[in-house]
């Protein structure tokens, strides 16, 4: 069967439903995968007015970047699962064009590609990708219809904003355990200022929006519709609160690194107690407490749940309001996902 899927992917909400079917569809097929996703160009005719407002260079820094982002979120949840996976960056006016050259140039035997459910004359006027990659490619194409994921039921809304979120954060892990290594290899130099910005994003996104919506709707509602998961609830929330006071251990042992190279040992150690246990958590969420809440939550617990971390949305990668947050994370995931670049 299929050994070596592309998954084209643009940073929608829609993104977050494909990876996901993506992922299980490797899993049963013990297959690789490339995501791919296409950068905005500076003359383009996307949404990013505020980008393209930017002179070329920065432009070209802060697109790459957006695209770094959606990649290594995507990244991170392939290697959840132990699947192979590497990840592709393209600028090109015509994305379909895009698609069909990275499968072939990485060998790829199927497209496994997102449709967004548009029919009839609306589908023909807005010229979709799927459909002009269906009409060009010579590979077979899988269309997965993820839009009814998103907008059919807040279950679905919620829990993909949340696994997005947990992307996002175990990207950052991804990094913060690249770092540890560097500071174990002799005569590595550590870049200490990469580390600072993982370091300020867990501490501004994670630990000041994410785990406090998690604790105060998806677990309080859960608690209050069964007692099934009480004993892991109180844990995770213990997790919560030891996660912060190890993330603050970190920036202490950083701060004395920048003075002193012998702390570089100390501080490797205190990433990777943090990191294990971050993805420890991250995957009791997944595995153990989202399948309890949608067995015992009802439609009213589902659209507050979502309703809450839409808000987050304000703040998190790609946020408007906040674009000194937007550029840091910019920043972080173009670094953090170098080795996943052509």
């Amino acid at each position: 069967m299929y050994k070596h899927l592309l998954v084209p992917l643009d940073g929608s909400e829609l993104s977050t439903s494909l990876v996901t079917q993506a992922v299980e569809f490797a899993r049963t097929l013990d297959a690789r995968i490339t995501f791919f996703t296409a950068r905005e160009d500076v003359g383009g005719s996307g949404d990013g007015a505020l980008l393209r407002s930017l002179s070329p260079e920065a432009f070209a820094e802060a697109a790459a970047g957006e695209a770094s982002a959606i990649l290594a979120k995507a990244l991170a949840a392939a290697g959840a699962f132990g699947l192979a996976s590497d990840a592709v960056a393209r600028t090109g006016a015509r994305p379909f064009e895009l698609i069909l050259d990275v499968a072939a140039e990485k060998g790829c035997d199927l497209i496994f590609m997102a449709s967004h459910g548009r029919k009839g004359l609306k589908a023909m006027m807005l010229g979709s990708q799927t459909q002009k990659v269906l009409a060009h490619s010579t590979l077979p194409v899988l269309v997965a219809s993820v839009e009814s994921n998103v907008a059919g039921s807040a279950a679905e809304a919620a829990i993909g904003i949340i696994k997005d979120e947990h992307r996002a954060i175990a990207a950052v892990i991804n990094g913060l355990r690249r770092l540890a290594v560097q500071l174990r290899e002799a005569g590595a130099a550590p870049d200490l200022d990469f580390l600072a910005a993982m370091v300020h994003y867990i501490k501004a996104f994670p630990e000041v929006q994410h785990h406090p919506k998690e604790e105060q709707f998806l677990f309080k509602l859960l608690s209050r519709r069964t007692d099934e998961a009480a004993a892991l609830i109180a844990a995770l929330e213990q997790e919560h609160r030891d996660g912060t006071q190890q993330i603050d251990d970190i920036e202490t042992l950083l701060g004395q690194s920048r003075n002193d190279a012998q702390q570089f040992g100390a501080l490797a150690a205190a990433i990777e107690r943090f990191t294990d246990a971050q993805w420890r958590h991250l995957s009791a969420e997944e595995k153990l407490i989202l399948p309890a809440a949608r067995r015992h939550l009802l439609d009213d617990d589902w659209r507050e749940i979502e309703t809450a971390f839409r808000q987050n949305a304000e703040f998190r990668v790609g946020s408007e309001r906040d674009e000194a947050f937007k550029l840091l994370f910019v920043r972080l995931m173009n670094m953090a996902s170098e080795d996943a670049q052509p």
